[in-house]
């Protein structure tokens, strides 16, 4: 099949075509040069989805759960997006798919897109393209969209700033009240979900995170919206409701408020950030090739030292290019 202008995929892409939504998507994550003009018309399109964050440490139940919501909301008729960030395979660099078979009961739903997405290095429990392809699913015309992180361990902060409404995930048993001190989950969650509610030991976890919440709240600064703790069981249904409502309430006290306009200036912030970073990287990247072996062989025979050479690399590859650009 010959290549399809990213213009052309967009035009499909409005009418909800999930072919061009997919390759769009891929092309988003491959960094392909040629789709950048129609990824940055999907930004300014962009906007009119809800955009929900889940993180939490492995085994708390995120896919499980993100697979119950997502159930729930199309039975409330909306079409809904699932990023699934995977861990990358240490031979293809792909994703491994482990959350896709934890939803295969929604693969069959035209209303539900679920694509997932390797770290590719990436820290932060999020693929660099994550937030390309949460643009790309709101033109398309979703209504909901899931952003769900790797899951790896306590530094899956990014979430918080890419998101509308950020889930943290706990399970009982799991020593997550602890961890939830030393990562600072508390302050990046809007809402606190405590899975497995159907076990003995899900109380003492709701409540000893309602406590901490509350130590927080007369501690810290006072908060605009107070986090709910909600105790979820995918396997009975229990809460799933509850937690809808929570993220619906979330969403309001965010459209038209002070709170959500900060909100939202730090996300854009944070995407500046992230887009100026990959460009740089490529830049360097593609200059380093040129130019490092010659600056090596200096480095070799000692006539100049690391930091010196390094500072010759950056100003060869990235000042040296963007000059043109910038004048």
């Amino acid at each position: 099949m010959s290549y399809v202008p990213s213009q052309d995929l967009l035009q499909q892409l409005r009418s909800g075509n999930p072919w061009a939504l997919g390759r769009l998507i891929s092309r988003a994550e491959v960094g392909v040069p040629e789709a950048r003009q129609a990824l940055a018309e999907v930004y300014r399109s962009a906007g009119t989805a809800h955009v929900i964050g889940v993180t939490g440490v492995p085994g708390s139940g995120k896919s499980t759960l993100v697979g119950k919501l997502a159930g729930a909301l199309r039975a409330r008729g909306e079409k809904v997006g699932i990023v699934a960030i995977d861990p990358s395979s240490p031979y293809s660099g792909g994703a491994i798919l482990g959350d896709r078979i934890r939803m295969s009961e929604l693969a069959n739903d035209p209303g539900v897109f679920i694509r997932s997405m390797a770290t590719r290095g990436a820290t932060g429990g999020m693929a660099r393209a994550a937030l390309d392809a949460v643009d790309l699913l709101d033109v398309a015309g979703f209504h909901t969209i899931i952003l769900e992180t790797v899951g790896v361990g306590q530094d899956e902060v990014e979430v918080a700033h890419a998101s509308d409404t950020t889930i943290v995930v706990s399970a009982p048993g799991l020593g997550d009240e602890i961890q939830a001190i030393k990562a600072g989950v508390l302050e990046i969650a809007d809402i606190h979900v405590v899975s497995k509610c159907d076990r003995d030991d899900a109380n003492r976890t709701i409540t000893d995170l309602k406590q901490m919440l509350t130590l927080g709240s007369v501690v810290g600064p006072k908060r605009a919206w107070a986090i709910p703790v909600v105790g979820v069981s995918s396997y009975t249904g229990e809460g799933i409701d509850d937690l809808l409502v929570r993220m619906t309430a979330h969403r309001a006290a965010m459209t038209d408020s002070e709170l959500g306009r900060e909100r939202r200036r730090r996300v854009a912030e944070f995407r500046l950030q992230k887009t100026a970073e990959t460009l740089l990287l490529e830049r360097f990247t593609a200059g380093a090739e040129a130019f490092a072996p010659a600056l090596a062989v200096t480095l070799t025979g000692r006539g100049t030292d690391p930091y010196a050479a390094a500072r010759q690399l950056i100003a060869k590859t990235i000042r040296e290019e963007y000059s043109n650009e910038l004048a």
